[in-house]
């Protein structure tokens, strides 16, 4: 099995934050299913912060969706209570049903304690069924790939 790879080049999402309490295993450790919910909160700042989209509109009042259908995942190292991270986002592929996202988890230090590799796919929350990416969406997200920049 292949290690996982972060891009080379292109735009890049990356928000500062701490290691909690309630992330954390008796050991003191990131429990790893907290990377999940570290990189939806991600998902999340991504839209509303940096393709000035709100999130909770897509599935509010819109009732679109956006369920992970693939995920892979290599855990690098531990990253403990307290410790500072930064975690980033890049589009691997913009499609026309789906986004496949890059996400990392890394120290202060640089070193990368986790890093995803998620396929998330635009649904109806009313029918659960897969549909085009909203053009307002995915137009946000080319212009936002095509600036690579980093917010």
């Amino acid at each position: 099995m292949a290690a996982l790879t972060w891009p080379e080049n292109g735009a890049v999402f990356r928000v500062a934050t701490g290691i909690r309490f309630a992330q954390c295993d008796p050991a003191g450790i990131v429990f790893y299913p907290q990377y999940l919910v570290l990189f939806q909160s991600l998902v999340e700042d991504w839209f509303n912060q940096a393709l000035h989209y709100p999130y909770a509109q897509m599935l509010g009042p819109e009732r679109t969706g956006l369920p992970i259908v693939h995920l892979a995942c290599d855990f690098r190292a531990v990253a403990r209570m307290g410790d500072a991270v930064q975690l980033e986002l890049a589009v691997l592929r913009l499609g026309s049903r789906s986004l496949q996202l890059a996400l990392r988890c890394a120290g202060d230090d640089g070193a990368v304690r986790a890093l995803a590799h998620q396929v998330l796919v635009f649904t109806s929350l009313d029918s659960h069924e897969a549909i085009r990416i909203p053009p307002a969406i995915q137009a946000r997200i080319a212009r936002w790939m095509a600036a690579e920049c980093t917010v």
